[in-house]
Parts: C-alpha cells; structure tokens; sequence
C-alpha cells in the first residue's frame, strides 16, 4: 500500500456521537487529528451541532456509524454533512462503517417505505460528495447510491484472526442462504467447506431454521458460523441448536457489525459450545458490556487505508474482496 501521506492543512476530519473510538482510531492510523464537534440539545429537545475547525476550501470527512440509536445518529450525521456545505467544504465525504438501512432495501408488504434508497438520496440532499462504507446487508443497495460510493470488505481481517486457529475438523456454516454466497467464498479461502441455515423469517425477533442445506455436516466437530450483522441473534440461537443436535462440539460466531441489542450477546456468550464470537469495531461495544468470549477486530487501518487511496486519486480496488483474483474500484 502506498506510504504517501495527507496533507492535515487540507482536510478535516470529524466525528458524531455513535463511534468516536473508531474515528480516533482511525486519525491516528491517518496521523491526522480529529476535530472536536459540539453536539447537545437545546430546551425543546432539537439537535444543536457546530463543527469544531474551519472546513472552508477543505476536504471533509465525517465519521458516523448508523447504530442505535439510529435515527438520532441519523440525524447528527445530516446536521453535520449540512453544517459542511453550508461552511464551504470544497468535498464532503461520508464515512458509514455500518449502514443499517441496508436492510430495509425492499418492499416486501404495502405501504412501506425502501428506506435504504431513502437514506441514500438524504445523505447527498444533505451534502455528501461521497460515501464509504463496510458489508452491506444486502449487496445491491450499492446500487441505491447516486452519488460515488465505496463498499469495503472486513473479510481479511476475519480470515486473518481464524488462520491463526486450528481449522481441523471445521466447517463453515452461513446464517441463512443470502449470506451464503459470501460464506462460501469466505470458507475457499480458509479451505474449508460451507453449508447453510434455511432460514424463514417470522417477524423482526423470531426466525425459524428448518435445517441446513450444502455440505453435510455430520463428521465435522467444529463450526465456524459466518454473518454480515448480528442484532438479536434470534437466528444464530436457532442456527447453533441446529449445529448442537448434528454433533458440533465447539462453535466459533463471526460477524462484521455486531449490533447485539436485546441481550443477544449474552444469549450467545450463555451457550457452552459457542466458544469465540468475533466481530469488528464499526459498532461499538463499551469495554463493560463485553463477555470474555467476545474478541473485537480493529478495522480502522482498512477505512484509513481507504481514505488515503481516495484522497491521493489512486484505485482502491485491493481493498475489495469479492472473490479469488477479482478486484473492484
């Protein structure tokens, strides 16, 4: 990767509230400063924010994962990508380490909206040049941009932690059959092989999972089951009795945005065979709320990396991951 660097006079960077760990993390990886951002609220509870640095003529880049509480981080982030064009950014990029609307990428019932499109036109409306982002739920909501935008990949730092892992035995499990494509190719590069949960989903908190389709897994005495998000873990509960009742002994969890709301990472931590759930930083989790089996990956150095490539005009199509030998960007 190229050690050229940025120069601090022409850019600013700048966070909301939702992940202020990772944006520091990834200044530093940068070696740029984080400005500061003044948020609270006035007495009728409206946001009130003012930028901390003069952004006129500059390069802005604005941190913000979309976590819970989402539609308050929503919120801030358009405030700020406003308060940017409004002050003279000459560009204004939108770093989303996780983009939770992904999910809502289809009317699937009457009356409802395709809020990931509509998030989508809201961030360019509100200012932004630019977008980058990480794993998106469903992969054609990329397509919902229309305004440049970047879908990085934390599969390398996830292949690298469990090549340090005795793999013997293993098998890779996706959550249900639309991840299994890229569970799949996750497991080429470990070489193992894959399978998958047929999931059906009741509602928001309940799934059900009739079985699992690909690879056998009988023989196998370990799983390593591969997901984009986890929220209440509802399906990975159901997913690992499944694994349990086939013989599985010890199973590892890995996610990319561990949102874990409704005591889902304690449900999961609760299971005897679950042994390491692994996820990344683009949510974050406080220090007090992680169990001992949790590990959390740092991805600051991909979205640094990514940053550097654009703001030097140079291709970031290693930092794509679509499959063996294909490049993007």
């Amino acid at each position: 990767m190229t050690q050229a660097k940025i120069e601090p006079g022409e850019v600013r960077f700048f966070c909301g509230s939702s992940n202020c760990q990772l944006a520091a993390d990834i200044c530093a990886y940068l070696g740029i400063p984080l400005e500061g951002t003044d948020i609270s609220r006035f007495s009728n509870d409206n946001l009130y924010i003012q930028l901390g640095a003069s952004v006129r003529s500059r390069k802005v880049f604005i941190i913000q994962s979309l976590s819970p509480p989402v539609n308050e981080h929503l919120v801030e982030l358009l405030m700020m990508l406003d308060i940017a064009r409004g002050a003279a950014a000459r560009e204004i990029h939108a770093i989303i380490p996780y983009y939770s609307f992904a999910r809502s990428d289809k009317k699937d019932a009457p009356r409802i909206s395709i809020t990931a499109r509509l998030v989508a036109d809201l961030l360019e409306t509100a200012g932004a040049t630019h977008v980058m982002t990480m794993v998106l739920h469903s992969p054609q909501v990329h397509g919902y941009f229309s305004l440049p935008t970047d879908h990085l990949n934390s599969r390398p730092v996830i292949r690298r932690h469990f090549q340090q892992r005795d793999l013997a035995d293993t098998i890779v499990v996706a959550g249900d059959m639309g991840r299994a494509k890229s569970a799949a190719r996750f497991a080429e590069i470990l070489g193992l092989p894959v399978a998958a949960g047929n999931k059906t989903r009741v509602s928001d908190t309940e799934v059900r999972i009739d079985g699992l389709v690909g690879h056998n897994v009988e023989g196998f005495k370990k799983a390593l089951i591969y997901d984009d998000e986890i929220a209440t873990g509802g399906s990975l509960l159901e997913l690992s009795r499944i694994l349990i009742g086939e013989g599985i002994r010890e199973i590892w969890v890995t996610c990319t945005h561990g949102v874990f709301v409704h005591d889902g990472l304690e449900r999961l931590a609760a299971i005897p065979e679950v042994k390491e759930i692994v996820t990344t930083d683009t949510v974050y989790i406080p220090l007090k709320k992680r169990p001992p089996k949790l590990t959390v990956l740092s991805v600051a150095h991909i979205f640094g990396e990514a940053i550097r490539h654009n703001y030097l005009k140079e291709s970031i199509g290693n930092l794509f991951v679509y499959g063996e030998g294909q490049q993007d960007g």
